[in-house]
C-alpha cells in the first residue's frame, strides 16, 4: 500500500470508548488512509497512571474493587510506597464487601436457572445494602474510582489540608469553638462547663 507523503490525506479517527464485552473499556486513535488502517494508537499509552486509574473498574465491574487494587499494588511495590494502616483497613473491608456482592450476583441468577425465582429478588434485595455503603463511600454504586497508589480516595485531604490556618490567639479572640477550639487542646465545651442535660451522669472527657 502506497502511503502519502503528506497527511492531507490521512484521517484521523478516535474510535471508542466502546463496549465490546463490558462497560467502556476498548478506545483507539486510528489512522486512515481511505478505507484503510495505517496505524492505531492504544489510548492507555498516553495516560499517566493517575489518568489510567479509572479505566481499571471497568474491565471487571463486578469486583471493581479488586482491579483496582491490583492495579495501584503494582506501582506501590516498585516505588516501595507505605500504605496508611487506617488506608490498609479500608482497603480490606471495601474488597470483602465486594466479595460478597460479587458471591450474591451469582447466586441470584443461579437459583432463578434451577427454577427457584423468588431468591432472586431477595438476594438482589441484599446485594444492594452492600452498594448503599459503596456509594455512601465512593459517590459511586459501580466502577468506583477508590483505590488510589498510597491510599484510598484522596480528595479531600488535597482539598481541605492546608486551607484555613488559624492560630491559636485567634481562636480565643474570634470566639470559636467545637472541633476548631479543641484542636489547640483548650477543654472548652458548652455540655460540660453549662452542666447541660444530664450529661454529668457521664464520665467523658473533652
Amino acid at each position: 500500500m502506497n502511503i502519502p507523503v503528506t497527511r492531507k490525506d490521512l484521517v484521523l479517527v478516535n474510535m471508542g470508548p466502546h463496549h465490546p464485552s463490558m462497560h467502556g473499556v476498548l478506545q483507539l486513535v486510528v489512522t486512515l488512509y481511505g478505507e484503510d488502517v495505517i496505524d492505531c494508537e492504544p489510548i492507555l499509552e498516553n495516560r499517566t497512571i493517575i489518568q489510567y486509574l479509572p479505566y481499571v473498574t471497568r474491565w471487571e465491574y463486578l469486583a471493581a474493587m479488586f482491579t483496582k487494587a491490583i492495579t495501584v499494588n503494582g506501582p506501590k511495590r516498585l516505588g516501595n510506597i507505605q500504605v496508611p494502616e487506617k488506608a490498609r483497613y479500608v482497603r480490606v473491608i471495601m474488597l470483602e464487601l465486594s466479595h460478597i456482592a460479587s458471591h450474591l450476583l451469582w447466586l441470584s441468577p443461579f437459583m432463578a436457572d434451577i427454577g427457584a425465582q423468588t431468591p432472586f429478588f431477595y438476594i438482589f434485595r441484599e446485594r444492594e445494602l452492600v452498594y448503599n455503603l459503596f456509594e455512601a463511600a465512593t459517590g459511586m454504586r459501580m466502577m468506583h474510582n477508590y483505590f488510589h497508589i498510597g491510599g484510598v480516595n484522596p480528595i479531600f485531604l488535597e482539598r481541605v489540608e492546608g486551607a484555613g490556618i488559624i492560630g491559636r490567639d485567634k481562636v480565643i479572640n474570634w470566639g470559636l469553638s467545637g472541633p476548631i477550639l479543641r484542636t489547640f487542646e483548650i477543654q472548652w465545651n458548652l455540655r460540660k462547663i453549662d452542666h447541660y442535660k444530664c450529661y454529668d451522669e457521664f464520665d467523658w472527657e473533652v
